[in-house]
């Protein structure tokens, strides 16, 4: 998809489809406002004989619009004007793009961007619609025998900027989002795959592409062997049931200053999950293939990093594993010894994220980080806790987790912090192990966060569990590409920081 931003007046647009807003109470935005006027009235007209209430993404498509240059007109209800969220700003662009997918127009004007929403500037707008045009347009069939094209795509947007002095910043505000809307593309992918074919190995395989594909990145594959070598007894645990080896890839993006201390991201890669001896239901344990999306996650936040060459040094880590129930699967009561000489007690085979990432955050720390950031698919009980719309937060450097929350109110990537007291670690003690790797039936989310926290003490860290937001189940069934909008608006704010500071 083609992306650009343009000043002009909606009538004198030469182009497939020019897309205004109608807000409730049928009252009209600027834009359609000028098209109502040089048409002698049709708009409004129509409008007012109900054809358009303005509700939240109702659409109502005109064609040959008098004394307009373009084709077609396609007016987009926008709800009450002053009460446009960031949610519904998405919904009436993808309501837009779902109706012009059927409409043959090819080339677009929007001028939703005039639309009002609280306390974003244009090239908020820009970059919200280009995420919401694309969310709307992924479609995950590479292994469809029929992959017929639509007849006549989509294939440019032009966004209206008020004026010339809009369009520096409207063009940066393309720039980052088509990044960004790349790494999110890349993590649908990667997790949308079936566990026979995106396997350690071929999770490996990617990020030694992603070195032959952008500058400034050096992809390195731990083996079983090295691992081993280095104390990772607690990864390697959970990998042992699997005739597929475990790997822990390190993917190194290194474009700031050599001084400058790397932003690591750590993103749990089970490229699928069982629950080893602590078997899974069966029912719907084929969306397990899901238990990756950490791992996708930040691969896709470094693509987006380097598609962009941001002057920053950032490190993402995958620890990647199969959790299988083999001859020699580790077992409850098993007790492993971690890479940081930590004993742990596995009281459920099911709990497996935590351990592979224990031997990751003790592995970040190689890099003397400024910020470790782990993201990862670890608990149902987050589901439970929080449901579909926030990721969970946990963390021990409280402005770092600021700056996590207001990347994600800023992205409408949003997350929601959860205590992490020393109250909880009681629950994770062993009479055998110096801890056990599940902590009982409450909180299990901030439980596993304060496992995690035992070994995050040399550095800030923050914690996104995202096993409500990975994916969506049922008719709607497919990865969703989260929190790369998140990691990279935080990333983005950084850079600004340090922009701003020189």
């Amino acid at each position: 998809m083609e992306y650009t931003v343009k000043s002009g007046s909606p009538e004198k647009q030469r182009i497939g489809c020019v897309v205004a807003a109608v807000y409730a109470s049928r009252k009209l935005s600027p834009s359609a406002k000028i098209l109502d006027d040089v048409s002698g009235g049709v708009i409004s007209n129509l409008v007012r004989r109900g054809e358009l209430e303005g509700d939240i993404g109702q659409t109502l498509l005109l064609h040959n619009v008098e004394n307009t240059l373009c084709d077609r007109v396609l007016l987009v209800g926008c709800g009450k004007e002053k009460d446009l969220s960031t949610p519904n700003f998405r919904k009436i662009n993808q309501a837009m793009v779902k109706r012009l997918q059927a409409s043959g127009a090819t080339e677009i004007a929007s001028y939703l961007t005039e639309a009002p929403v609280k306390r974003r500037d244009i090239t908020w707008k820009i970059g919200q619609s280009i995420e919401a045009i694309d969310e709307c347009l992924y479609h995950f069939n590479q292994l469809k025998s029929d992959q017929k094209p639509p007849r006549r795509p989509l294939r440019k947007f032009i966004f209206s900027v008020s004026g010339r002095g809009q369009l520096t910043d409207g063009e940066v505000a393309v720039r980052n989002s088509m990044a960004i809307s790349t790494g999110i593309n890349l993590s649908k992918d990667l997790s949308n795959l079936p566990g026979n074919i995106c396997t350690p190995s071929y999770l490996a395989k990617q990020a030694s592409v992603l070195q032959e594909q952008y500058l400034n990145i050096k992809t390195t594959v731990l083996e079983e062997n090295e691992m081993e070598k280095l104390g990772m007894g607690a990864l390697l645990a959970v990998s042992r049931g699997s005739r597929e080896a475990g790997k822990l890839i390190a993917v190194e993006y290194m474009a700031g200053d050599k001084d400058q201390a790397p932003i690591v991201l750590v993103g749990k890669g089970v490229t699928f999950d069982s629950g080893g001896i602590s078997l899974k239901p069966g029912a719907g344990m084929d969306e397990m293939k899901y238990d990756m999306c950490g791992a996708a996650s930040v691969l896709g936040t470094i693509a987006a990093c380097a598609e962009l060459q941001l002057p920053m040094n950032i490190v993402a880590i995958v620890p990647t594993v199969e959790n299988m129930p083999g001859g020699i699967a580790i077992k409850p009561g098993d007790i492993v010894t971690s890479m940081s000489g930590t004993t742990i007690e596995i009281l459920n085979t099911d709990a497996e994220g935590r351990l592979i990432l224990c031997d990751a955050l003790t592995y970040a720390a190689k890099y003397e980080p400024d910020v470790v950031i782990d993201v990862a698919t670890l608990t149902g009980a987050c589901i439970v806790a929080l449901g579909e719309h926030p990721a969970g937060l946990l963390g021990n450097h409280s402005p770092l987790i600021n700056d996590l929350l207001s990347a994600g109110q800023k992205s409408g990537d949003r997350c929601w912090e959860l205590p992490l007291w020393d109250d909880y670690d009681e629950q994770l003690k062993s009479n055998f192990a110096d801890i056990a790797n599940i902590g009982g039936k409450g909180a299990g989310t901030i439980t596993a966060a304060c496992f995690l926290s035992r070994f995050t003490k040399k550095y800030h860290w923050a914690h996104l569990d995202i096993a409500g937001v990975a994916w969506k189940s049922g008719h709607h069934k497919g990865a969703t590409g989260r929190p790369v909008s998140l990691l990279m608006q935080y990333i983005l704010d950084r850079f600004e920081g340090t922009q701003s500071a020189m």
